[in-house]
């Protein structure tokens, strides 16, 4: 699998922004070691997404890319599958939560896909979508148990190898765990002594228990304002590659979140979505015990005014 992220790289580069690595005395002081921010805030829709949606709708063929491709998604992986879309000229269809973040629900449309709207409290964003496939005959582009799409998230964490030598710790969020379980692929590639760890929030644990446990849980819609996270339950494919690879899940609260967004706005000046924010949040809250050089992974840049708001106030 390390190869198929290498390979990857290669088909992302000159498509995919080599987005910036970003450090902070203030923040290595607190944390008490030196911490390396791998901002896919930067990145095309302005999420890590974008490297999945490209890895693998670049690779289907002449036919299938001329009939289409559908998902379901919140947010991120929508807009990035849209994005391509329009850049490979394939017609794209989108099942979306009517709870999706505005701004989220506002960029697919722009991109130019076809979006259908649906009730988390009424219906399955997967049965809905798959149901669409079959009487369309569709692509499905999954939002991250799929194997090109986990390569292509892979792909952050070997640019940030390169961008800062070796790393004895990395930390990434995680919902479905296409980017936990890609990175932590590539992080073991790039040094095997690398300990790679996932975080979750508190109110979206499914990851966490089923990784104790080894037995998978499912928690549907969590009340979480990471909304990135809300992934009922890691996948078929992600599920043993982060009990493979991974060497430890933990949580941090809502609370850590929201104030871990705003260190990030106020001291660094950087735009942050709650989801994003959640390895830099175990840090700060001293879930983890530092060691070394520790990169993070901040996956996302997508939050929409009203939560930002709501954020910046708390405790002002």
């Amino acid at each position: 699998m390390f190869n198929h992220i290498i390979n990857a790289c290669a088909r992302l580069n000159g498509h995919a922004n080599y987005t910036p690595v970003m450090t902070s005395g203030t923040l290595d002081k607190l944390v008490g070691a030196d911490i390396y921010l791998k901002c896919e805030n930067f990145q095309k829709i302005g999420a890590f997404k974008f490297r999945g949606a490209f890895n693998s709708i670049s690779k289907l063929t002449a036919l299938e890319k001329s009939k289409g491709v559908i998902t379901y998604s919140s947010g991120n992986h929508a807009q990035a599958v849209a994005l391509v879309g329009k850049m490979l000229n394939v017609e794209t269809t989108i099942v979306m939560p009517k709870t999706a973040p505005a701004t989220k629900l506002a960029a697919t449309k722009e991109y130019g896909a076809i979006v259908i709207e649906y009730d988390p409290e009424e219906g399955s964003r997967e049965d809905i979508a798959l149901k669409i496939q079959e009487e369309q005959r569709l692509t499905m582009i999954p939002p991250f148990d799929h194997p090109d799409v986990i390569a292509g998230q892979g792909t952050a964490t070997i640019e940030l190898f390169d961008q800062t030598g070796q790393l004895d710790m990395l930390l990434t969020p995680c919902g479905g765990g296409g980017l936990l379980s890609g990175s932590a692929i590539a992080a073991k590639g790039k040094n095997p002594d690398c300990r790679v760890i996932g975080v979750e929030p508190e109110l979206a644990d499914d990851a966490c228990k089923s990784f104790k446990t080894g037995v998978l849980h499912t928690i549907k819609n969590p009340d979480t304002i990471a909304d990135g996270t809300r992934t009922p339950s890691l996948g078929k494919l992600t599920f043993p590659l982060i009990l493979k690879n991974v060497d430890e899940m933990v949580t941090v609260s809502e609370k850590d979140i929201i104030q871990t967004v705003q260190f990030l706005f106020f001291r660094m000046k950087l735009v942050v979505e709650p989801s994003g924010v959640l390895g830099l949040a175990a840090l700060l809250n001293k879930k983890i015990v530092p060691k070394g050089n520790i990169g993070v992974i901040l996956s996302g840049g997508n939050i929409d005014a009203k939560t930002m708001t709501m954020i910046l106030k708390k405790g002002s």
